[in-house]
């Protein structure tokens, strides 16, 4: 668990079937879910854990904060394993990164009336690079993708909203499309698309600081 929380960057995706053959995600949940199986549903952690602290690291850079969106994660798919189909579309692994990227932004919800001085944290290196990009009309509309993948992104859009932030990082960072957002957030395509609009917006207002 430590390992995986000191570095979620590059922590690699799980993959469905372990490489020896064994037994699937669909057989694991039917096992965990089915018979009480502990150790079917401790596998399950292992394949996927590190996935979910990646996604964790995209919204949180302390260690602890990371450990319990894996432990909420998990405990809350552990509880709602009778709620997954092995029928359905969505594999496991989306399944549990769906519930992961809830609980980053309940988190965050519950972050708001506490920000992080974010600004006050830019090394001066940031800040020449952000006033040199936004100085460069060849960047255009991409700026803000650009820097929504740079180290201090965390930095910036912690001045944004839960929301600003669930749609930018899952846009941007993860490379969702709309329609798998929506899937993930209940929110409706049309709705995703307006609050990535108005989220590159507010990243622009942070950003214009710079200048």
């Amino acid at each position: 668990m430590d390992e995986m929380a000191d570095n979620p960057d590059t922590a690699p995706a799980s993959s469905a079937v372990i490489d020896d053959g064994g037994p699937t995600d669909a057989e694991l949940v039917a096992r965990a879910r089915d018979r009480n199986n502990d150790d079917a549903f401790e596998e399950l952690f292992n394949r996927h854990r590190r996935r979910v602290a990646l996604i964790a690291g995209r919204f949180f850079r302390q260690r602890e904060q990371i450990e319990e969106i894996v432990q909420e994660s998990f405990t809350k798919a552990f509880f709602a394993l009778p709620e997954f189909s092995n029928q359905q579309e969505a594999s496991f692994a989306a399944w549990v990164a769906r519930i992961a990227f809830n609980a980053c932004y309940d988190e965050l919800r519950r972050n708001k009336r506490r920000p992080e001085s974010a600004m006050s944290n830019v090394s001066e290196e940031e800040s020449a690079w952000l006033k040199a990009q936004l100085g460069d009309e060849s960047a255009g509309a991409d700026i803000e993708a650009a820097t929504v993948s740079k180290d201090l992104a965390g930095k910036l859009l912690s001045r944004l909203s839960a929301e600003d932030r669930m749609v930018l990082v899952m846009l941007d960072v993860e490379g969702m499309s709309v329609s798998e957002i929506a899937e993930s957030t209940d929110w409706s395509a049309s709705k995703v698309k307006v609050r990535a609009h108005r989220a590159r917006a507010s990243l622009r207002r942070v950003l214009g600081r710079f200048l």
